[in-house]
């Protein structure tokens, strides 16, 4: 059985999604619903929502609660109608290490409408290491459990 073939249009909607994330501001989130379907679903270790208005509120609360978060795509992967990033997200805590660069890795899966729209995404990411190990208390409490469990 063949792959689904990828078409120019789902190429560009990925490089669509891509750029509008690479170069996300505040004052872009209300265009999130160009980008995403109506109904689109979103889901990571924090959050599962659905529909614009609550996929903007996530990436509204990002601005509010992170200094300078930004998103840097280091790869993807487009089958068909969907299609895997993998990037680094870039930011700075506003409560504590403030000014300290923080970088967690992750990967998105994204499903694409017959419209090009993104359908569902889903990101993928280890909060354990890559958040809960950055936090004062937390992340004493999460090195301590992970040189336990290497025993």
């Amino acid at each position: 059985m063949q792959p689904p073939e990828i078409t120019a249009s789902t190429e560009q909607a990925v490089t669509r999604v891509v750029a509008f994330f690479e170069h996300l501001t505040p004052t872009d989130i209300a265009a999130i619903g160009q980008l995403y379907a109506p109904d689109a679903r979103f889901k990571d270790p924090f959050n599962e929502v659905q529909g614009v208005p609550a996929i903007q509120a996530i990436f509204a609360h990002m601005f509010e609660a992170l200094e300078q978060p930004r998103f840097v795509v280091t790869g993807r992967v487009v089958q068909g109608s969907q299609c895997f990033l993998t990037w680094d997200f870039r930011f700075a805590f506003k409560n504590f290490h403030r000014g300290v660069p923080q970088t967690v890795r992750g990967t998105s899966h994204l499903v694409l409408n017959d419209q090009g729209q993104v359908a569902l995404h889903r990101d993928y990411w280890d909060a354990a290491e890559e958040l809960y190990e950055k936090l004062p208390a937390v992340g004493a409490l999460m090195r301590w459990l992970r040189r336990r469990a290497a025993r």
